[in-house]
């Protein structure tokens, strides 16, 4: 990536964060999680209350890059060819024909993921890990961007199915959007005639420019250190008494793939170890599970991910040391 490069994706990034602050107000933080995400062609997943915004956030993403947005509503009696598509027999062709299912989108908002059954979730693993559906023993490509916005709401528990942790890695980030503030709860409240707020955004850039985005972020560079850096973090969390499951070597290389996009957003064609310390928690907070003594006593993945920033001394920190 050269300068120029860099500063075109800072700029463009930019432009894309602000056309989606103008629906969703006061977020910017969670807008850049969450472009940062696409642009990593990761998936992100969304643990909110009902009313906070979540839906808005995928149809302006969808509408900021020309792209398509679907939402699926998951229900226990969701199926998985719901999701995917499902083959129909063509009485006039002879011919099977596949008819797409709503997972065929740029953006799809999996709305309340944990209240559809382990079958039908686990027909996002494919989609997610690989960009492609199969059926019947046929694949298909859902296109460059594809995203997954999850969402599950940490209240009414009752009739839910708690997300495996092979699935909760499939995701590259775990965030909230929160309440808005005083200020923007007024300004949304002024607007409220108009209940569909991400209709109005307009379009910043094309797909196949968010795929160039995508391409050129995967040039940013990451020196040794810095990937040491991160190695030694990984190993931290797993090596820490308080934890069953710490940061796998995938969580890891996620982790490189979100600050490469970050430091690009920021300009740089090389990675910074700041890049690091303010994605881990986003990254890697969700991978973490916590020991059940632990877990009673109030440690959680946010604590760990702390406590291994802490006692691990990043790259610069040496060389000031030296």
């Amino acid at each position: 990536m050269t300068r120029e490069q860099a500063a075109w994706f800072a700029e463009t990034f930019t432009r894309l964060v602000d056309n989606v602050g103008t629906v969703v107000l006061g977020k910017d933080a969670v807008i850049r999680l969450a472009f940062t995400a696409m642009l990593a062609e990761g998936h992100l997943l969304l643990e909110d209350a009902p009313g906070t915004g979540k839906t808005q956030l995928a149809k302006s993403m969808g509408a900021t890059v020309q792209g398509t947005n679907h939402r699926i509503q998951f229900t226990p009696d969701l199926l998985p060819s719901d999701v995917t598509g499902v083959t129909v027999y063509d009485q006039k062709t002879g011919e099977f024909e596949f008819h797409k299912g709503p997972i065929f989108a740029s953006i799809v908002l999996a709305d309340e993921i944990n209240r559809a059954s382990p079958k039908t979730q686990s027909a996002l693993l494919e989609v997610m890990e690989e960009g492609r559906v199969t059926v019947d023993g046929t694949p298909y490509s859902v296109g460059r961007p594809f995203m997954v916005i999850a969402t599950q709401n940490p209240i009414e528990q009752a009739g839910t199915y708690r997300l495996p942790e092979a699935q909760l890695d499939r995701f590259l980030m775990k965030t909230s959007i929160g309440y808005p503030g005083r200020e923007q709860t007024v300004r949304i409240l002024a607007g409220s005639a108009n209940r569909n707020a991400s209709s109005t955004v307009q379009p910043v850039i094309t797909t196949g420019a968010i795929a160039e985005m995508i391409d050129l972020a995967a040039t940013v560079h990451v020196d040794d250190a810095v990937l040491d850096y991160v190695a030694q973090l990984a190993e931290h969390t797993r090596d820490s008494k308080d934890t069953r499951l710490g940061v796998s070597v995938r969580g890891a290389m996620a982790l490189i793939r979100a600050v490469k996009v970050s430091a690009a957003s920021k300009g740089r064609a090389f990675v910074l170890p700041d890049d690091v310390k303010e994605l881990a928690q986003a990254v890697w907070a969700h991978r973490i599970v916590i020991d059940p003594e632990a877990e009673f006593s109030g440690v959680t993945g946010d604590r760990i991910i702390d406590r291994a920033i802490a006692d691990v001394s990043a790259p610069q920190d040496r060389q000031h040391a030296a």
